[in-house]
């Protein structure tokens, strides 16, 4: 028969095991945890590397390479600035080759985009761009840019507006490539592209050194000073009313960045209603 002090004694202990089990449960799932929380920063920083080495301002045909890092802007979405698109479709032709040039080089000409969010006129360098400027006029004719989107806006370290995909991906294009131009333009110095600068994107990959004379439709709109070598054609210049309406659709931000493209898309609905190319 168990006496009273070996039952007492025998409690005792069971009670002390299952703390210790109760103990070592815990710990188990704290590692767990732990090792969990790990593994999703370490995808974090893997996936900002991955943006950040990725490329700068691709375009026309390289959806994987359209990421640039940028830093998503905070949860609670600011109001869009921007009406809502006027009724239409997206034009989906393409050319199988670059038009014929056929713009007057001496000439000037200015781009129109009427736009959900304002008018953003830009002067266009024929002389020093004659191919991008006369592939402009070729496509704003046809009614290309019409109804497209402005698929992408970077907040941080470079700051540009980027347009002219009607897919709105980041991966569309007219079909055929143009050389780039006026790489060696007065107005890129210490390797900045300044605010109001219009450029073409492209695929040149700077590390690789290919990719040359692969812009399409894509372009890029700078509303502020950008750190950038001189890979991408200037072709134009926003005006300062334009400026104003950039600086709009900046201040609302940019969404994260989406995983299947890498766009950081506006919070703004930037739609282009009318793209128009008028010769003076």
């Amino acid at each position: 028969m168990v006496s009273q002090e070996q039952r007492r004694r025998q409690l005792a202990r069971e009670k002390f095991l299952r703390q210790q089990q109760r103990r070592t449960s815990a710990r188990r799932k704290a590692r767990m945890r732990n090792s969990v929380i790990a593994s999703v920063l370490g995808v974090v920083v893997i996936g900002s590397l991955a943006l950040y080495t990725t490329g700068v301002l691709k375009g026309d045909g390289d959806s994987k390479n359209a990421g640039a890092e940028v830093t998503p802007s905070a949860s609670d979405k600011p109001t869009d600035p921007c009406e809502k698109p006027a009724a239409g479709k997206v034009k989906t032709a393409t050319w199988k080759k670059e038009p014929a040039v056929t713009i007057d080089k001496s000439a000037k000409y200015t781009m129109k985009l009427a736009t959900t969010c304002g008018d953003i006129e830009i002067a266009l360098k024929a002389s020093a761009a004659p191919h991008t400027v006369n592939s402009f006029n070729f496509l704003a004719g046809k009614g290309y840019f019409d109804h497209t989107k402005c698929h992408r806006l970077t907040p941080s370290n470079i700051y540009v507006l980027q347009c002219g995909d009607p897919q709105g991906t980041g991966a569309g294009g007219p079909g055929y490539t143009i050389p780039d131009e006026n790489l060696k333009d007065k107005s890129l110095k210490g390797n900045t592209y300044p605010a109001g600068t219009v450029a073409m994107a492209n695929q040149y990959n700077a590390q690789a050194q290919q990719g040359r004379n692969t812009g399409g439709s894509q372009f890029f709109l700078v509303y502020q000073d950008s750190q950038l070598p001189p890979d991408y054609t200037p072709f134009g210049t926003v005006s300062e009313a334009g400026m104003k309406v950039l600086k709009k659709i900046a201040a609302a931000g940019a969404q994260p960045a989406d995983p299947a493209t890498g766009n950081t898309a506006p919070n703004a609905t930037v739609v282009i209603n009318k793209a128009t190319v008028t010769k003076s």
